[in-house]
C-alpha cells in the first residue's frame, strides 16, 4: 500500500521552487544576481529595494530544500519499514540517491551554469545538489539511533552553526579541498564551494524531527510548525543585533535592508531563524488551506526534474532574449514565461514518474 502524500509539504516545496526560479532568472536573464552573502569578503550592495527583495525572498529556497528533504527521508523510512524494509535497505536507498545527486551536480547541473550569458569562469562548482546529496548520505546515520535523540541532536547541530571555524581575516586564503567541501564556503576559479555539507545538516535533522511529528500526529505537528516558526522569527529579531555569535560577521544595521541582510554561506543562525521561521509558517498555512494551487503541488512533486530543466530553460531564454542582461522588471515576465513552460513539462513528468515508480532507476529520481 502506497503512502498518501501530504499536500502541505508538497505545496511549500513547489513555492520555494518557484522562488528559486526567480533567483536563477535573475542570474541568467537580468544578470543582476547577488555576488553572495559569504562569511567573508565584500557583502552585496543593492541600489534599490526591488533588487534587494528579489534576492531576499529567494533565501527561503535553500533551507526549505534541506528541511523538506529531511522530512521526506524520515517519512519514507518509516513507511517502507512498515512495508517490510529493513533499516539497511532504507539506508542503501538513500546512499544511492545521495550519490546520484552529487553526480548530477557535476555532470548535469554545472554544464547548465556554464551557459550563463554573463560568463562562468569556474572550473568546478559545488552547489546545492552536492550538499543535498552529502547531507542525505550523512543523515542515514540518524536512522540507527533512537527517535527521542532527534530533538537534542537538532538543537546541538543548530547551535554548532554559531561556532563556525571561520576567521574573517582568513577570507581569500587557501584551504584544503576537504575543508571547503565539508565546512568552509569560497575558493578560487579551480574550485568554488557555495554549499559545504556540514553547515546544512541541521536543517535536514530539523526536517527529520518534523517528519517524526507528522507520523505521530499530523495536526499537532502542523501546530508545532506554527509555534516554532513564530519562535524562530522572534529569535531572529532578538539575535540579529547581537553580533558575531549569531551572525558569523558583524554587519551594519543602519536600515531595514541591512537588518535583513544575513550570512547564507555558511548559513548563520540568524539566517536559519529568519528563513525557517517563514517556511514553517507557510507550512502551517498550507496545512490549513483547502484550495492549494495545482502548480504548487505539481512542482513540489517533481523538484529534481524542475531543478535541472529550469536551469537550461532560463539559460536559453537569457541567451535568446537578453544576452547582455536587462532590468529586473523586464526580467520578471521571462521568469513567469519559464514557469508557464515548465508546468506542463512537470505535469507530464509527475504522471510518467508515477507509472514508472517501480523501475529501479526512477525510484531514485
Amino acid at each position: 500500500m502506497m503512502h498518501k502524500r501530504l499536500k502541505a509539504p508538497d505545496a511549500l516545496r513547489g513555492l520555494i521552487m518557484i522562488l528559486m526560479a526567480l533567483d536563477h532568472a535573475n542570474h541568467f536573464i537580468a544578470q543582476k544576481h547577488s555576488s553572495g552573502e559569504y562569511w567573508g569578503g565584500a557583502f552585496p550592495k543593492y541600489h534599490d529595494a526591488l533588487s534587494f527583495l528579489t534576492r531576499w525572498i529567494t533565501h527561503l529556497s535553500a533551507p526549505g530544500f534541506f528541511f523538506l528533504m529531511g522530512m521526506g527521508m524520515w517519512i519514507f523510512s518509516q513507511t517502507r519499514q512498515k512495508q517490510g524494509w529493513s533499516k539497511w535497505q532504507v539506508i542503501r536507498h538513500f546512499l544511492i540517491r545521495g550519490s546520484i545527486l552529487i553526480a548530477l551536480q557535476f555532470l548535469v547541473v554545472n554544464p547548465a551554469w556554464g551557459l550563463s550569458s554573463g560568463g562562468w569562469a569556474l572550473e568546478k562548482y559545488v552547489g546545492v545538489l552536492f550538499a543535498l546529496g552529502g547531507t542525505m548520505i550523512l543523515g542515514t546515520i540518524l536512522f540507527l539511533i533512537p527517535t527521542h535523540y532527534l530533538l537534542p541532536l537538532t538543537l546541538i547541530f543548530l547551535f554548532n552553526n554559531a561556532f563556525p571555524p571561520l576567521d574573517l581575516s582568513s577570507w581569500g586564503e587557501n584551504f584544503e579541498s576537504l575543508q571547503r567541501l565539508s565546512y568552509i564556503p569560497g575558493g578560487d576559479l579551480s574550485l568554488w564551494v557555495n554549499y559545504p555539507i556540514f553547515p546544512w545538516l541541521p536543517l535536514v535533522t530539523l526536517g527529520m524531527l518534523f517528519g517524526d511529528w507528522l507520523q505521530s500526529n499530523k495536526e499537532k505537528a502542523y501546530r508545532l510548525a506554527l509555534w516554532t516558526g513564530l519562535l524562530f522569527l522572534l529569535l531572529f529579531i532578538i539575535t540579529r543585533p547581537l553580533g558575531n555569535f549569531w551572525n558569523i560577521r558583524p554587519l551594519p544595521t543602519e536600515n531595514w535592508t541591512d537588518f535583513l541582510s544575513v550570512v547564507k554561506y555558511p548559513p548563520s543562525l540568524t539566517f536559519i531563524f529568519m528563513t525557517m521561521g517563514i517556511n514553517l509558517l507557510l507550512l502551517w498555512a498550507f496545512s490549513r488551506s483547502n484550495k492549494i494551487p495545482k502548480p504548487l503541488i505539481i512542482f513540489g512533486k517533481t523538484p529534481l526534474f524542475f531543478y535541472i530543466t529550469h536551469l537550461y530553460l532560463y539559460a536559453v531564454l537569457g541567451f535568446c532574449f537578453a544576452p547582455d542582461g536587462t532590468t529586473i522588471p523586464k526580467m520578471l515576465p521571462f521568469w513567469l514565461l519559464g514557469l508557464a513552460i515548465l508546468y506542463p513539462l512537470n505535469l507530464w513528468y509527475a504522471r510518467f514518474k508515477e507509472k514508472e515508480s517501480k523501475n529501479s532507476v526512477f525510484k531514485f529520481l
